[in-house]
């Protein structure tokens, strides 16, 4: 007999430090199991969390789902990597199609039960808002985004040019590596590089 997914999901306000961190692509075998797309490469907070909020798919994909409405909390059981994402097994949710029924599902963890990091480690979500000056105290941009590439990240800052009279959006790339990071004052909401704006 199929549990019906929904019994397993109990409403839940989300935490107000909640950060998203991946998405439920589909079902994985048939005993209930889903198939996890982290958003970061960093995947330690999920494995470490034995509690996930979820929240339903964003409007644009969310024709026809019905599991459930609003944020719920929900028990994880298991998480395994797989492949170049991870599995999961949700407490209640016990075959195929309670598990298809979650496709586009967001998955929240409050930051504060993130695992702490080694000293000159941070969470991607912790440099996102950042300002970046130089070591001359030029302000370079604003981190919006963090890429991964291969064996390095790269911050992505945005920041504001003026180009024939206008101001406009640009962006720039540092690499997230010691010969160019000085330091990261998270308290300050600031990170010092060695760049300069012509780079």
């Amino acid at each position: 007999m199929s549990t019906h997914a929904s019994g397993a999901f109990k409403a839940s306000p989300q935490p107000d430090d909640a950060v998203e961190l991946g998405r439920i692509q589909d079902a994985w075998g048939i005993k209930g199991w889903v198939r996890i797309l982290p958003h970061s490469a960093d995947t330690s907070a999920l494995f470490a969390s034995s509690k996930w909020f979820l929240q339903p798919p964003e409007a644009r994909f969310a024709r026809g789902f019905s599991a459930f409405a609003g944020c719920v909390g929900v028990s994880v059981v298991e998480v395994k990597a797989h492949a170049d994402g991870l599995v999961a097994q949700i407490e209640g949710v016990d075959d195929r199609n309670a598990a298809e029924a979650l496709k586009g599902v967001r998955i929240y963890l409050p930051r504060s039960a993130f695992p702490a990091t080694p000293e000159g480690e941070y969470y991607w979500v912790d440099l996102l808002g950042l300002d970046v000056v130089n070591r001359e105290g030029v302000h370079l941009g604003v981190v919006r985004d963090l890429v991964a590439t291969g064996p390095t990240s790269v911050l992505v800052l945005e920041y504001t040019e003026t180009v024939d009279g206008a101001e406009q959006t640009a962006e720039r790339m540092i690499p997230f590596v010691a010969a160019y990071i000085d330091d990261v004052d998270k308290a300050q909401r600031r990170i010092t590089a060695d760049w300069q704006p012509d780079y």
